[in-house]
């Protein structure tokens, strides 16, 4: 197994069960032995032990920095290389350093020490860039963080990044360097409580900064109606998944259902958990790019969802099995953790159970011992038993839907 295979198997290579801490030199140094070998490279300390074997230096090289910060010794033979990527899945956490303060700013260690009584750690950010992007990291010290959890909002050259941890707003808030295109991407590293957020450059240049801070930039508060406009994106869908339901017929088509998910610390969720018959809430025009007559003498319909991605599907299936006459079959793939994240699961095989054409198949990322069914994330051995065409000639659609990371591994 080679050192990618390895970061990719979910092995936990720091030996702290993805937590993220902050490390003392006194700590450091006391990890200075092959088999527990940690190096401090600009401020983020590594687990460098199960590294030891495929490093192209050998283990001396990597031990003459063990328990210590190897950055001046890692410039001298590696400084072209990328170890963010290469060690990402090693990373233990930042070293606890006091930097120097500008006037009139708190010492760290005081607004630390009150949060330790009133709520949770502190989070911190860093940033790296490549000849196209800027990625910001922030490392939130937390498991509960999901995408629910990130607001992000850039206007002209004002870039936001909110964090909601428990009670309290993390903020990343600055005036960029450089202009960065419109599209950007956020994935969260759930296990880790990492957050990384991915600008794309619109000029291939190298930034020197990432830019100049503005109001309650990385600062850690009490979270309050900051006034900010939360802006979220849901698929209306039927509220069956019967093709003998019919949409009720309402006055001036007022009602829209949604299947939305709540995540408990959330920034979104909650706040439209708690609405009452009476609220209001804005919604925009439609948007999307699906065309219905994709369908139009499909024979195969291929769907693959995670999660809440399955909420899209919902109205692509109902209306493929009630009107589509060349339908042949429609499959459904879909990834959750654990069992009871599966949405409308009863509906869902009461459907196969009815309509022969189609076939569902639940794979599980996190299922108990009593799981029979599939279990994994997305990946070609999965999806080439699943993808079987009824005739080598059938027209075939695949619709794709879920986390960046699911829909990226699935386009390959």
């Amino acid at each position: 197994m080679d050192w990618i295979r390895l970061t990719k198997s979910g092995k936990d290579l720091t030996g702290l069960k993805g937590r993220l801490i902050e490390v003392t030199e006194e700590e450091l140094k006391k990890h200075n032995k092959k088999d527990d070998c940690w190096i401090c490279i600009r401020g983020f300390v590594y687990n460098v032990s199960p590294y030891m074997e495929y490093h192209p230096g050998g283990e001396d090289e990597l031990m003459r920095a063990a328990g210590s910060d190897g950055t001046d010794l890692f410039d001298q033979v590696h400084r072209w290389v990328n170890y963010e990527s290469m060690l990402k899945e090693c990373l233990v956490g930042r070293m606890a350093m006091k930097p120097a303060l500008p006037k009139g700013m708190l010492p760290q260690s005081q607004v630390t020490d009150t949060l330790a009584k009133e709520g949770p750690s502190s989070p911190s950010y860093d940033w790296f860039q490549t000849d196209s992007l800027v990625t910001i990291v922030i490392y939130t010290k937390q498991k509960d963080i999901n995408l629910d959890s990130v607001i992000v909002d850039h206007r002209d050259d004002s870039f936001r990044a909110e964090t909601v941890i428990k009670d309290y707003s993390y903020l990343v808030h600055v005036a960029l360097s450089h202009e960065i295109q419109e599209d950007f991407s956020v994935l969260v590293v759930e296990n880790v409580g990492k957050i990384e957020i991915v600008l794309k450059k619109k000029e291939n240049t190298s930034w020197k900064r990432l830019g100049h801070p503005l109001e309650n930039h990385n600062a850690f508060i009490p979270k309050k109606d900051t006034g900010t406009e939360i802006v979220k994106p849901y698929t209306p869908v039927s509220d069956s998944l019967f093709s003998e339901f019919k949409e009720p017929v309402l006055p001036n088509n007022i009602y829209i259902y949604f299947l939305i998910k709540i995540y408990p610390a959330g920034f979104f969720t909650p706040e439209l958990d708690q609405l009452q018959i009476g609220d209001y809430v804005s919604v925009s025009n439609p948007e999307g790019n699906f065309i219905i007559s994709q369908l139009q003498e499909l024979e195969d319909l291929f769907l693959l969802a995670a999660g809440t991605g399955f909420t899209p599907m919902v109205k692509v299936l109902n209306y493929a099995l009630t009107n589509i006459p060349s339908l042949r079959k429609v499959k459904l793939m879909f990834f959750n953790k654990t069992e009871d994240d599966i949405i409308w699961r009863s509906q869902l095989e009461k459907l196969a159970f009815k309509d022969k054409r189609f076939e569902v198949e639940f794979v599980l990322s996190a299922p108990t011992s009593e799981w029979s069914g599939k279990q994994g994330y997305i990946s070609p051995a999965l999806l080439s038993e699943f993808l079987k065409r009824s005739s080598d000639t059938s027209k075939v659609l695949i619709c794709l839907c879920g986390p960046t990371p699911f829909t990226e591994q699935g386009m390959k």
